[in-house]
């Protein structure tokens, strides 16, 4: 299988703080990627590198085959990046049908196939952005990413600070999108238990640099060597 994401000795921070160190991944077409580690292990800063918003010291970057190492964020993204950052960043001022129309391109994914996987949305459409519960928002942020129907959808801490039911809700629709339609994804999540099973294979990053790389379910059975990656 083709890989869609080829990254090779990549070092990579912000300004001259360098984050990641001499980082090599491949991610296949079709396949997802848990990306963990513990907290300022370089995770964060790996998919904003990947997007194109930190500073570039040395390595390379292939998407699609195409070297993007010196492209600028704007010009990487129509290549078929889809990115969620942790800040959500909807547009406040604009309504839900808004948000997801303002940047679509055209793909499977639509509105209607949006609202299908995510009821809420559709109910609170014409509800502004800042109208929304924090679990809403990031429906709304993880459905405006499906509208730019890119190859790669970079998820960072989807999770984080949810209710349960909103939690299982976006489990359910990330199962759909990463396991059932097999979109190429890297999802950073801290509940390593709730993302493993949805990914094929797993990377943990400690200190700017890989410690383990394998297949989620290896991690996933054997809990005492995802506790020690884990573990503060």
């Amino acid at each position: 299988m083709a890989a869609l994401l080829r990254i090779e000795q990549l070092v990579a921070g912000y300004g001259d703080a360098r984050v990641l160190e001499r980082i090599d991944l491949t991610l296949e077409e079709g396949r997802s990627l848990a990306l963990l580690g513990r907290n300022g292990a370089g995770k964060t800063t790996l998919l904003d590198t990947i997007v194109g918003v930190t500073t570039y010291h040395s390595g390379a970057i292939f998407l699609g085959g195409k070297d993007v190492t010196r492209l600028r964020a704007e010009a990487r993204a129509p290549l078929g990046i889809s990115w969620v950052p942790q800040e959500r960043n909807i547009f406040r001022s604009l309504t839900v049908g808004e948000n997801l129309t303002v940047s679509a391109r055209k793909g499977p994914w639509d509105v209607a196939r949006v609202y299908a996987m995510f009821p809420r949305l559709q109910e609170r459409r014409k509800n502004l952005g800042s109208q929304l519960s924090g679990g809403e928002q990031q429906m709304l942020a993880v459905g405006r990413a499906l509208m730019l129907n890119g190859r790669l959808l970079l998820l960072d801490e989807p999770l984080e600070g949810l209710a349960p039911i909103i939690v299982d809700e976006l489990l359910a629709a990330l199962r759909r999108i990463v396991t059932d339609e097999g979109m190429s994804a890297i999802i950073v999540e801290q509940k390593a238990r709730k993302v493993l099973p949805l990914t094929d294979d797993v990377v943990v990053l400690e200190r700017g640099a890989v410690t383990h790389r394998g297949t989620s379910a290896e991690l996933l059975a054997a809990p005492e060597r995802l506790d020690e990656y884990l573990s503060v």
